[in-house]
């Protein structure tokens, strides 16, 4: 009788036994997600793929960020991230191990440094990402692998030109250097430098020719100008193109352009309005001149070139008496003496004091700056 009884227990554990044995045969995920700033992602999606005897699974993180998935059979694993229905991360072969309680972890903040590291290096996707795309994604990565191979040789061939023309051009042989700037502005018509140093090339090609062909250059120059200001509105192109313009014959057109350079960049508006100046004198345009080299001095009160380059301007506007005495336009001396206040030793200072001394009959042997405090005794 005992034993008939010992039988009948012993069948009815058998199932909790099979039950608890089945139980133990599962395991467990969980980990964190961060954004670029380390703070915590709500309702991003984690996503488990188990390869072999397939199954899927998901789970979405919670305020803090973190997300825990239980009863996962044990196995290797692709798991993926998604955030707003975009995949951020795959992992592939992620194993689910019974007992295992290390975090899987997920930081936007690494994931973007370590893409930003594989695209500078050239390395592309690692092998376990390859191995983890999608039909549809693999073909979206050759799509741009290839785009990215036909940049490169695109960039190879345009630097190749580049550099080329640039070396013609400090050779001077302006010919060739125009021949490779041009090439490089058709392999790739979006680089204001290249435009911009084509023009140059050009402006300095004008100025070894002569008549039609002359002309030719500087407009070929004013062109490439304008096409290198149209991607980048630089206040160096618009001085460029102004003194171009200005050698065309265009003067109206180049002072604004001047002018726009000096509003642009308003710190080095006194060299634009003294190249303009330069210009105006070079044409013989002598009140043009005046404006330009007094504009230079309203904006760079410092510029003392342009108050020299003034002060002989205005010499060709003084009259003569009667009496055969000299009469300075108004304001000569005065620039003539604040050069010699910012440049007492400067280049044209003994140009100007002798010109102090004619033009107001008093003799300068040595100049003062009357700012500078003198010792008490």
């Amino acid at each position: 009788m005992q034993a008939k009884i010992f039988r009948i227990v012993f069948a009815a554990a058998a199932p909790f036994v099979l039950t608890a044995a089945a139980f133990a045969q599962t395991g467990s995920i969980r980990g964190r997600v961060t954004d670029e700033n380390g703070q915590p992602v709500k309702d991003a999606m984690v996503y488990l793929e188990r390869q072999g005897v397939r199954g899927n699974y998901k789970v979405k993180t919670k305020k803090k960020g973190d997300y825990f998935h239980a009863g996962l059979p044990l196995g290797q694993y692709v798991v993926y991230l998604e955030i707003d229905g975009k995949e951020v991360q795959r992992i592939n072969g992620y194993p689910i191990k019974m007992g295992d309680d290390k975090p899987l972890d997920f930081s936007l903040a690494e994931i973007q440094q370590e893409q930003k590291a594989r695209q500078a290096s050239g390395a592309g996707p690692s092998k376990e990402q390859l191995a983890a795309m999608s039909e549809k994604q693999r073909k979206e990565y050759e799509k741009a692998l290839k785009a990215r191979q036909q940049q490169l040789t695109k960039n190879k061939e345009l630097n190749t030109a580049f550099n080329a023309g640039m070396e013609a051009r400090r050779l001077k042989d302006y010919p060739v250097a125009v021949m490779h700037l041009k090439k490089a502005s058709e392999i790739d018509p979006e680089q204001d430098v290249v435009w911009a140093n084509l023009a140059d090339a050009y402006s300095n090609l004008a100025g070894t020719k002569t008549g039609d062909e002359r002309t030719a250059a500087v407009e070929a120059g004013i062109d490439a100008y304008r096409q290198a200001l149209a991607l980048k509105p630089d206040a160096a192109y618009h001085n460029n193109l102004g003194l171009a313009l200005i050698k065309a014959g265009q003067a109206e057109e180049g002072k604004a352009e001047l002018q726009t350079a000096a509003e642009l960049d308003p710190a080095n508006g006194g060299r634009y309005y003294f190249n303009l100046g330069a210009v105006m004198v070079n044409s013989g345009n002598a009140q043009g001149a005046i404006d330009a080299f007094r504009k230079a001095t309203e904006v760079q009160p410092d510029h003392a070139d342009a108050y020299y380059q003034l002060a002989t301007a205005l010499v060709g506007t003084a009259t003569m008496k009667e009496d055969g005495s000299i009469v300075p336009a108004p304001g000569t001396v005065e620039a003539y003496r604040k050069y010699l206040e910012l440049q007492p030793s400067g280049p044209y200072a003994a140009s100007a004091q002798a010109m102090v001394q004619s033009l107001s009959g008093t003799l300068e042997t040595t100049f003062e700056n009357p700012k500078k405090k003198k010792k008490k005794s």
